[in-house]
Order: structure tokens, then C-alpha cells, then sequence
């Protein structure tokens, strides 16, 4: 990679590690709250999902914006939004303590988060030209975004040690830093018209989806299970480690980055395995959904905490395998240009997942333990049976269209 590049993509870098910790810093979070504002588990939750369901909707509508007027003039108001949606969260938890308040600053800063957040991997695309240094990019997009995953237990926790809302207030600076970056390093050349492909059109992307309708159903139903257990999982692991253990503070944050160091150790290691072999991708991603369902189906069966952990863990290197994989299928079966509006349909079909998993755990966990993990095990189970129907990856290699 060139060096009057590396600010560039590092630049890049900083808004999925951001988006990241905005949604994953609250999990220690979550626990702490409902007790300060005195909330219920699954009002808590909602937290999570209000910053998700906007994002559904809006990170789409991101994509094709982008593709028409440019990225920075997408991603600098998001971030604007992103930022004035965690002081409203901040102001509503500390010093109005109004949990609608929060509420709304989280729905605020979804719809900020969803206008950066598909943004990233064409931004990279339109700032470097050879595919070599489009691959060592992303690389390094995925290598931040795998970076926030674990930091943002940590982080969360220890912000809270000192005050529950801290976290909140947390995202204004954060986004500041990371748009001021853009801003300065991030130079997006001039694209050339007599070579630059027609950005893609609801009709066109409708037709996209109808025509690989079979594959790209089976990817979506992988990325929106993986995020449904993990944020599910993690939620109802942060209330044990509370409960059980009386863990607070860094302590929490650090066992809480436990299982999803496991999951970021699973994705390095699965990309390293799969590289551009599209029937490896195939089974990689059943083979990991079924290592995610054993492990839901270990937490469904022991009640020591201890045990609980190595299950979680099992969990997430399930899901650290099978993202990349994912991520693979789409990149190496997609043409270029069609890239970023299929991949923001994926992202938002991730946060079906994200929004979903927090409050339904929350409900299934006054039933116990068993109700909430067999539930996930039935839900890891399902994406790896259709996903080995659905892909066909052939038999030379792999490589051929799927």
C-alpha cells in the first residue's frame, strides 16, 4: 500500500471501530442501567434494539445516497447525527434520568451510525485503484471492526465503573476524532465518467436479489442469526456475570472480551483457511453455524458459570467462523460495482439480528437458562442445514459462479 495512502484507509478505519463500540459498549452497560433509571431487563434491551431498527431501514438508503452525491457528503452529516444522538442518550440518562429520553437519542444515533456505516468498504474502493491494495483495506477495515468487538466491553465497563452514562457521552468525542480525520486525510479522487459504472437502481437491485434469491437468502439468514445469538448471548452472559460472580467495572469488561476475543481469533483463522475458494465459504459457514448450535446447546445444558463460559466462547468462535465466510461469498460471487448495494442489504439484515437478540433473551430469561440457549441452538441449527442446499460452490475448486 502506498504511503500517501495509509492515512487514507486508516482514516476509513475509524468508522466501523466507532459504529462498533457505539452498539457494543452498552452491553456491561445494560445491567447498571436498569437499575440507576429503574427500568425493567427488557426496557433495557431496548437500548440496543432502538439504535438497530432504525438502522434496518436506513443503512440501504445510505448505499444508494452515496453511490449518487459522493461518500464524505454522506458520512460527515451521519456522524454530525451520530454524535448529537449520544448527548441527547447522555442528557437523558445523566441529569434527566428519562428513559425515554435515552431512548430517543439511541434512535437518533442509529440513523447516524446507519448513514456511516455501509460506507466504508466502497469508500475504500473509490480511494485505492489496484485490487491488491483494495484487499489489504479491507483487511484492515475488518482488522478495526474485529478491534472494537473486543474493546468495547472493556471500554464500556470501565466507563461505567465511574458513571452509567459516561458511555453515551462517550460517542460525540469518538465521532469528532474520526470525522475530523476524514475530513483531512481522506482525499476521494475524481471519478472518470467515461468509465464509471451507473449506480444501482431499486429495479436493478431487485432484479440483483431475485436472480441469486437462493444463495444470497441463505447469507443474509447466516448473518442475521450470527448477530441474533451473539448480542442475545452476550447480553444474557453480562447479567450472570453480575449476578454469579459480582463482577464490575474492568473485571466484567474483561470476561465479557472472553468469548469475543474467541470470535475475532475464529474470523482471522477462517479467513486465513477459506481464501478465494468459494466451496470451502460453503462449508465453513455450515460447519460454524452447527459449532455455534453445540455450544448454545452446552450453555442449554450446564448452570455453573464457569461452564457457561466455554460455552459462550464455543459460541463465538461458531460466529467468528462463519462471518468471514459470509462476507467472502458475497465479495468473490458479486461484481464490483453491485458490491455496495448488496452489501448494505446484508448490513441491515445483521441488524434484524442485533435489534432482535437482546429483547427476546430478556423475555425468555425469566423462564431460565435452557429457554433462552436451546432457542439459539434451534436458531444456529436452521442457517447450517439451508446454507449447505443453498450455496452451490461446485466442485473445482470452488471457484465457479454460485
Amino acid at each position: 500500500m502506498r504511503k500517501n495512502t495509509r492515512w487514507d484507509v486508516a482514516s476509513v478505519a475509524t468508522i466501523p471501530l466507532i459504529i462498533t463500540l457505539g452498539n457494543s459498549m452498552m452491553i456491561p452497560v445494560l445491567p447498571i442501567m436498569q437499575r440507576k433509571l429503574h427500568i425493567t431487563a427488557f426496557q433495557s434491551s431496548l437500548v440496543i434494539t432502538a439504535y438497530s431498527l432504525i438502522a434496518i431501514v436506513l443503512i440501504p438508503v445510505a448505499g444508494f445516497v452515496s453511490d449518487r452525491i459522493g461518500r464524505k457528503r454522506v458520512i460527515l452529516p451521519s456522524f454530525a447525527i451520530t454524535a448529537v444522538g449520544g448527548l441527547v442518550a447522555g442528557m437523558g440518562a445523566s441529569p434527566f434520568h428519562s428513559y425515554a429520553l435515552v431512548l430517543a437519542g439511541r434512535f437518533l444515533q442509529g440513523a447516524g451510525s446507519a448513514g456511516a456505516m455501509p460506507i466504508a468498504m466502497p469508500l475504500v474502493g473509490d480511494i485505492l485503484k489496484r485490487d491488491e491494495e483494495i484487499s489489504k483495506a479491507l483487511g484492515t477495515i475488518e482488522t478495526a471492526n474485529t478491534f472494537g468487538k473486543v474493546l468495547s466491553p472493556i471500554l464500556g465497563a470501565v466507563l461505567a465503573a465511574w458513571a452509567f452514562y459516561l458511555p453515551f457521552y462517550a460517542i460525540p468525542l469518538l465521532c469528532v476524532a474520526s470525522a475530523a480525520m476524514i475530513m483531512i486525510f481522506v482525499r476521494v479522487p475524481k471519478r472518470d465518467k467515461s468509465n464509471s459504472h451507473r449506480p444501482t437502481s431499486l429495479p436493478m437491485l431487485l432484479a440483483l436479489l431475485r436472480h441469486h434469491l437462493r444463495w444470497l437468502a441463505a447469507v443474509f439468514l447466516v448473518g442475521a442469526t450470527a448477530m441474533f445469538v451473539l448480542f442475545g448471548t452476550l447480553v444474557y452472559f453480562s447479567d450472570r456475570l453480575e449476578s454469579d460472580w459480582n463482577a464490575n467495572g474492568i473485571s466484567k469488561g474483561a470476561l465479557l472480551a472472553i468469548p469475543l476475543c474467541c470470535l475475532c481469533l475464529a474470523s482471522y483463522g477462517a479467513g486465513r483457511i477459506i481464501g478465494k475458494n468459494k466451496r470451502r465459504m460453503k462449508y465453513m459457514v455450515a460447519g460454524s453455524c452447527l459449532l455455534a448450535g453445540i455450544g448454545s446447546a452446552v450453555a442449554a445444558l450446564v448452570f455453573v458459570t464457569e461452564w457457561l463460559m466455554i460455552a459462550v466462547c464455543i459460541i463465538g468462535i461458531g460466529i467468528g467462523g462463519a462471518l468471514p465466510a459470509v462476507d467472502a461469498l458475497i465479495t468473490e460471487s458479486m461484481q464490483k460495482e453491485q458490491r455496495g448495494s448488496i452489501t448494505s442489504v446484508y448490513t441491515s439484515t445483521r441488524f434484524i439480528g442485533v435489534a432482535a437478540g437482546p429483547p427476546v433473551v430478556s423475555l425468555l430469561s425469566s423462564r431460565g437458562q435452557p429457554s433462552v440457549f436451546w432457542l439459539m441452538a434451534l436458531a444456529c441449527g436452521l442457517p447450517a442445514l439451508y446454507s449447505l442446499w443453498a450455496i452451490q460452490a461446485g466442485t473445482r475448486g470452488g471457484k465457479r459462479e454460485i
